[in-house]
């Protein structure tokens, strides 16, 4: 089962017209893995003949958990109006300029100006995600007509589209904000019953690089060290995981085996350069430089953790690829930031204005082997 519960974990959905085989493997163990993520995880799972996909609700949202090929807000929007416009026109054929008249006529706040080359260009990402999430088939005409010349594309509706968002049991107009979100799936669960916080302590290790104790439910850590036993047996049962637990937290650590969403440290010069400011992190704490709080966290300005940044540019520029090499160092240290942040080394202290540096910094680290 562990292949199947991966491929769900990892994918927002397993297509049967994609992958025939996974579908129906996945079907075979479905009563099984039904079990795990309601009872563990606390997540709706939908299997029909088009697709199988596990709700994947965060317990603490992250900025990896967007979606990525999207750069700003109006691409969301030209999105939720892509789809709401595949609901109108289930499994028909369309062309983008009843598309564009549709978004133009629809979308909150005014029109949309389509003589705009970077607005063309926003629907154009839009689409090409779609399409690689199987809710599109291009069938005619090229998306760069489209941006350059406003040319016509024809496009097939699969129909899974309907099944993208996920689902709720009452009228969320009432909702005010994000944790109106979060918590919708527990109104009337008693918390001190521990379903939500068992849930909701799974959510945290299988949908986020690590859980920590200086976010989120100081409960939540508490469940984690009592029930630390048993979830490290189950989980690496079922999906060979080895749970490490310190003070400051907890993380999943991968197997070799193991084929459950992406994995740092990984094979571009990026992942080195992070392991390269994750060794300096650590020498800077080793030396007292840098002093760790209760939680296991360093928290500082942000000039400081430049400086450390400038530091291991300037020692290592010679070994990086060309394109960080010749990379201006404002866009290096923004882009060493965003990508701390993405895999939550890092992380902004609202409230305080500066930066924390969380209890995963200190697990890996890597450096050049001198020659």
């Amino acid at each position: 089962m562990q292949e199947e519960l991966e491929a769900l974990l990892s994918k927002h959905w397993i297509l049967k017209s994609e992958d025939r085989e996974l579908y129906y493997q996945i079907r075979d163990h479905a009563q099984e893995i039904r079990k795990f993520v309601t009872e563990r995880l606390g997540c709706p799972m939908i299997e029909n003949q088009l697709l199988i996909k596990v709700e994947r609700i965060p317990a603490v949202p992250k900025p990896f958990m967007g979606i990525q090929e999207f750069r700003s807000p109006r691409e969301y929007a030209f999105f939720s109006m892509l789809l709401m416009f595949l609901e109108e026109h289930a499994e028909d054929q369309f062309i983008l300029s009843q598309l564009t008249e549709f978004i133009a006529g629809n979308l909150p706040g005014g029109g949309v100006d389509w003589t705009s080359y970077q607005e063309r260009r926003r629907l154009v990402r839009v689409l090409q995600y779609a399409e690689s999430q199987g809710m599109l088939k291009r069938t005619d005409g090229s998306e760069d007509s489209f941006v350059e010349s406003q040319k016509d594309v024809l496009y097939e509706n699969t129909g899974v589209s309907l099944y993208y968002m996920r689902s709720f049991s009452e009228d969320i107009m009432h909702y005010r904000g994000l944790e109106d979100f979060l918590n919708s799936g527990w109104y009337e669960v008693d918390e001190d019953k521990g379903l939500v916080r068992r849930h909701r302590v799974y959510r945290r290790l299988l949908f986020a690089p690590g859980l920590y104790r200086s976010e989120g439910a100081e409960g939540d850590y508490e469940y984690l060290k009592n029930q630390g036993a048993r979830m490290r047996e189950e989980l690496s049962v079922l999906l060979s995981l080895r749970l490490e637990i310190s003070k400051g937290g907890a993380m999943l650590l991968l197997s070799d085996d193991s084929g459950l969403g992406e994995a740092f440290p990984g094979s571009s010069t990026m992942s080195d350069i992070l392991l390269l400011v994750l060794d300096a992190i650590q020498k800077r704490v080793q030396s007292e430089v840098w002093k760790t709080d209760v939680r296991d966290c360093i928290v500082l300005e942000e000039p400081e953790f430049d400086a450390l940044l400038r530091e291991v540019r300037s020692e290592n520029l010679s070994r990086f690829s060309k394109v960080y090499r010749d990379l201006p160092e404002g866009d290096f240290l923004k882009e060493v930031k965003a990508q701390m942040m993405l895999w939550t080394f890092l992380s902004r202290d609202a409230e305080i204005g500066r930066l924390r540096l969380e209890p995963s910094c200190a697990k890996l680290a890597g450096r050049y082997v001198e020659a």
